[in-house]
Formats: C-alpha cells, sequence, structure tokens
C-alpha cells in the first residue's frame, strides 16, 4: 500500500515500525556527526592556540632584540623552531637572527646564511618569495653567485618580486664575469621599476657600468 494512500494511524506505525528497525544506526549516525563538530571545534581551538604561543614568542623576541638582548633573542628563536616551525613567526625569527649576526663586531656570515636558509626551507607561501630574495642577497654578497642563480630562477614565476628578482640576477652575472647575461638581466628589471622610483637609478648605474644604456620608458 503506497504511503499517501494509508490514514494517519497507518503513517504513524509505519514511522514507528522504521525507526524501531534503524534506532542504532540512527544513533550511530548522529553519534559521528556530533563527534566530527566536536573534533572540528577542538581542531580549531588548538590551532588558534598553538598560533597565539607562537605570537608570544615572537613578541618576546622583538623585545629582547630592541634592548639588543641577543641571548635571549636566539633562546626565543630556538624555541620556534622546536616548537613552532610551522607558524610564520619562526621563519620570521629566523630573518630576525640574521640580522643579529650581522649586527655584531664580526659579523658572522656563516650563521648569517644558516638562518636564512633556515627561514627560506620553512617559510609559508606567503614569505617564500621575500625570503628568497634575501637568501639571494646574501649569497651573492657572500661570493655563491652560482648557487643565487637555481634560486632566482625559482622564485622568477612570482610576480610581487619580478623587478627585484632579476636585479639580483644581474648582480649574480656580474660577479660571475658574465657581462651580457648581466646586461638583460638589469634591462629586464627596469622594465618592472617605474621611472619616478628613486631605486631606478641603481638598477641605471648598475646597466651603464657595463656598459650599455637604459631605455627611455614612456
Amino acid at each position: 500500500m503506497a504511503f499517501e494512500v494509508m490514514d494517519e494511524h497507518e503513517q504513524g506505525e509505519l514511522v514507528q515500525k522504521w525507526l524501531r528497525e534503524n534506532a542504532l544506526s540512527i544513533v550511530i549516525g548522529v553519534g559521528l556527526g556530533l563527534l566530527l563538530i566536536f573534533g572540528w571545534q577542538q581542531w580549531k581551538t588548538h590551532r588558534a592556540m598553538h598560533q597565539l604561543e607562537a605570537a608570544t614568542h615572537y613578541m618576546a623576541l622583538t623585545d629582547a632584540l630592541e634592548k639588543k638582548n641577543y641571548d635571549v633573542v636566539n633562546q626565543a628563536a630556538q624555541k620556534l623552531r622546536d616548537d613552532y616551525s610551522d607558524t610564520s613567526y619562526a621563519a620570521l625569527a629566523a630573518m630576525q637572527q640574521v640580522g643579529v649576526s650581522l649586527s655584531t663586531a664580526d659579523k658572522d656570515k656563516d650563521a648569517a646564511y644558516k638562518n636564512m636558509d633556515w627561514a627560506y626551507q620553512h617559510a609559508p607561501a606567503e614569505l617564500k618569495e621575500l625570503v628568497g630574495t634575501r637568501l639571494a642577497r646574501l649569497q651573492i654578497s657572500t661570493g655563491k653567485y652560482q648557487e643565487a642563480l637555481p634560486l632566482l630562477d625559482g622564485l622568477s614565476k612570482a610576480t610581487t618580486y619580478t623587478a627585484l628578482v632579476n636585479e639580483l640576477r644581474g648582480d649574480a652575472h656580474v660577479g660571475l664575469g658574465h657581462k651580457d647575461e648581466a646586461r638583460t638581466a638589469y634591462a629586464e628589471a627596469l622594465n618592472g621599476v617605474d621611472a619616478g622610483t628613486p631605486h631606478r637609478n641603481v638598477v641605471e648605474m648598475k646597466l651603464a657600468n657595463l656598459g650599455a644604456k637604459a631605455e627611455k620608458q614612456g
């Protein structure tokens, strides 16, 4: 008999019968649903607390940096590496350590390089390009020209720092004595720098030092 032709009593009996037969499945389904909702909320709470703890350690680091208490800076940075390497604060802390390494009297470039490399390897997507350009600049300043080029090639897909990447590529080629490649890289860098930008003069000077003139914009 079709459900719609039953009277109210028959329909009620049929519904109760279905509920009795499927009670266990309904209870399990509701229980699983509640567990999933509870688990998701717990996970979100854990992630929020994790980020908050990392931010607290990073604030302690910046306070210590302002006071030039470099031991505390390095301790806070190590804590972030050990327990919060999945947050952006760990990479930012490593970048702050680079500044510390280069601010000391003996300018420990090896330590600076290791810290920047760690920051690059662990940087989240939103920081990857920025840290990559900093690492390439450090490589070039320490004579690691050949190492800088593949890193810069990997950053070429980025759009935010295209002009800077091309300028650094030019610097690396200059270091290797590749004048033609350097001219091309600087010319491409200028294509991404507005005429009124003060830094454009720096790139034009680099190009001029290679015996080439920049094309006028507009």
